[in-house]
């Protein structure tokens, strides 16, 4: 049960900051790294997400089917791009450096890069966004959502959806090894017609607890009078501290360092082509 999806106590400075400005970080790193193109830049985005990640402590197991997720759509996103604009990086940097192919159908070297830009865009977004579910505990997350401004009812949502993903992660392995019990073969040496059936039987389930717990969790806010209030206080909300801070300014200077590089580079495009 080590490798559940969430939120887990651990003794580093990453654990230790408050969900708001951890929350702030991801958003501005995230942004400008989403707006620039600039390839030195998301490199650097990058390394740094590498290094946040190494420090954060956070095993590979914990992450590793999200990671999978991830590099899955990832990579059928970048096909299906070059399926569809094989010259989108042409129109793009201005130049046509041929590679192989003809017609429509040429893959150029401006195509290659411009989505290879796109790829450095996944690979710093998906630590920076494990960082912040894996360090942060779900309710601070909330106090962290509504402090800056996020309505406390949509922030209590976030909250909820966080602390349950190990609770369904945790039902769906119960009820996958008691219908393999049953006879249910939905191991990699089954048939995919088999996996199939199986996979049936356990998400049925799965979902049927699902809806039950959500009956019992709104049942028990709506006996507390959740959302009688406009406002709320928070039981897990901590005060600033001077690492708070310094994870801000440090977001902020890394953001005004790619703004600037706007400015340099004419545009959001970094272009070795000229």
């Amino acid at each position: 049960m080590n490798n559940l999806f969430g939120y887990k106590q651990r003794d580093t400075w990453l654990n230790r900051a408050t969900g708001t400005a951890k929350l702030i970080g991801f958003l501005t790193l995230t942004t400008i790294g989403m707006i620039s193109y600039d390839t030195r830049f998301l490199i650097v985005l990058s390394l740094l997400s590498v290094l946040l990640m190494k420090t954060a402590k956070i095993q590979y197991q914990e992450y590793a089917l999200m990671l999978k997720f991830v590099l899955f759509f990832a990579i059928i996103n970048l096909v299906m791009i070059t399926i569809l604009a094989p010259q989108y990086g042409v129109r793009l940097y201005g130049t046509n450096h041929v590679l192989f192919g003809s017609g429509y159908w040429t893959i150029t070297e401006e195509q290659l890069f411009y989505e290879f830009n796109l790829l450095i865009k996944y690979f710093f977004s998906l630590p920076l966004a494990i960082i912040l579910l894996f360090t942060t505990n779900p309710s601070e997350f909330a106090a962290g959502l509504n402090k800056i401004g996020v309505p406390y009812k949509i922030a209590y949502a976030f909250a909820i959806t966080l602390r349950y993903i190990p609770d369904v992660q945790s039902d769906y392995r119960t009820i996958s090894l008691a219908q393999q019990a049953r006879g249910y073969e939905i191991s990699k040496k089954a048939s995919i017609l088999a996996r199939s059936r199986g996979a049936v039987q356990i998400i049925m389930p799965l979902v049927f607890t699902s809806l039950n717990r959500i009956d019992t969790i709104s049942q028990a806010m709506e006996l507390r009078r959740f959302g009688r209030e406009k406002q709320r206080s928070w039981y897990q909300e901590q005060v600033f501290s001077r690492l708070d801070i310094l994870i801000i300014v440090g977001s902020i200077i890394v953001g005004f360092l790619g703004i600037t590089l706007l400015f340099v580079n004419n545009g959001r495009l970094y272009n070795p082509f000229k």
